[in-house]
């Protein structure tokens, strides 16, 4: 059928699924629940009802809902200036990217809107810098089962996720996909095409995995030794989710690139590709860019959100509440045995292993609690508060989440 005859007929409007408006592309299965309004760890609807939240808009929201001074720091750049693309010099960005600088291994920051964009854009120049370095050759990237890194073409053949990559065609080559924490497996997929090695410190969408400290050093010599690039996706793990600035800090490892997002905003989209002065010298003028890539309003943000991460005694109370949801996931554990087989995770990126009862169940059955988790790969729920979660919201949600757990053991059996 021709786009204008299909023009002219007379639309067919589909019925609304789930409450959903059929205007919405269907790529969501989403909960019928429209919020209204935000108030630090609570989401609250139109009639009022009140939301604990665990999901933090998938580890986004880093300082919970409208927290005042993002409230302030928007609203003031709004006031003043929006957009000027990247055609122009933009002061937030400068001042934002020299702080990530001063607080990290990086020497330069490339900016854009999302944790897909700086994971693309990690690979771009990965693959440029051995082509500028006389090695265009070595352009394949070893990534890991069970890996995410976001949903353009190039980034679901890095994860090589089968279910992310039916019915796109052939996917895009140069991705070598090995098990999870297996360095025997990682050096032996090393080849003369290698350029680098791109991981998740903590893999999120794959179920809470957590790469040991021990396997992170040995990818870092093994980069050293390879004349390899070691690439970091931190896009869900940054920003002080694991008590640290960057999860890597743990491990006392440093990548050359590295991609973050989803915290760096608070909420308000952006992304981030920091590098070494010697893995960025591939991405000159023309190589790679952003339209909106770290605007005015993103950056105010941005520069917020770092100025409250970083101030003294925020990350050791982050590390304080971690220890805290731990001992009471513990206790969940305990508590359903017959449920729950084992609590991953690290600071307050935590996840619930399960056993026979279906993860979609649970996150459902907590909604009913008026709690909101995420579920993950490999049956795990995921539990991702706001960074500045109270300690009695923690024991709030862990009492939630042992009644959703009692409703989900009884509807399985």
């Amino acid at each position: 059928m021709s786009a204008s005859l299909a023009a002219s007929e007379p639309k067919t409007k589909a019925a609304p699924t789930n409450g959903l408006s059929p205007a919405v592309m269907a790529t969501y299965a989403r909960h019928d629940l429209v919020f209204e309004r935000g108030e630090g760890a609570w989401l609250i609807t139109s009639a009022g009802d009140r939301y604990l939240d665990f999901g933090s808009g998938i580890a986004v929201n880093v300082l919970g809902h409208a927290h005042p001074r993002l409230v302030a720091a928007l609203t003031e750049q709004a006031e003043k200036l929006w957009h000027t693309s990247n055609l122009y010099r933009v002061a937030g960005q400068e001042r934002l990217a020299e702080r990530l600088a001063a607080a990290t291994f990086a020497d330069r920051a490339f900016f854009c809107n999302s944790g897909a964009e700086a994971c693309e854009a990690a690979i771009k120049a990965a693959r440029r810098y051995h082509y500028v370095s006389g090695h265009p050759e070595r352009w394949r990237i070893i990534t890991f089962q069970g890996a995410f890194h976001g949903r353009t073409l190039a980034t679901i053949s890095a994860g090589g996720n089968a279910k992310h990559l039916e019915g796109f065609g052939l996917p895009p080559e140069g991705f070598d996909h090995v098990p999870f924490a297996d360095i025997a497996a990682v050096e032996q997929a090393i080849g003369p095409e290698t350029g680098a090695i791109m991981i998740e410190p903590v893999q999120g969408e794959g179920g809470i995995n957590v790469a040991p400290a021990e396997f992170l050093r040995g990818l870092r010599e093994l980069c050293d030794r390879q004349s390899l690039l070691l690439i970091l996706d931190e896009v869900q793990s940054g920003m002080g989710r694991t008590g640290k600035l960057f999860a890597h800090e743990w491990a006392g490892v440093t990548p050359d690139l590295m991609a973050i997002a989803k915290g760096i905003g608070g909420g308000f989209p952006l992304g981030v590709l920091l590098a070494t002065e010697e893995a960025a010298r591939g991405l000159t003028a023309g190589t790679h860019g952003s339209t909106f890539g770290g605007n005015p309003l993103a950056t105010a943000v941005g520069n917020t959100v770092l100025d409250a991460v970083l101030e003294a005694g925020f990350l050791e109370a982050v590390q304080g509440k971690a220890l805290r949801l731990k001992q009471i996931l513990a206790g969940i554990a305990d508590q359903h045995a017959d449920i729950v087989e084992e609590v991953r995770g690290q600071g307050l990126i935590m996840g619930l292993k399960l056993k026979y009862v279906q993860v979609a169940d649970l996150v459902k059955g907590s909604v009913n609690e008026n709690l909101l988790v995420v579920g993950a790969a490999d049956n795990v729920v995921r539990l991702l508060p706001p960074l500045n979660i109270k300690d009695e919201e923690i024991a709030e949600a862990g009492e939630r989440l042992s009644r959703a757990l009692d409703r989900a053991a009884s509807a399985a059996s």
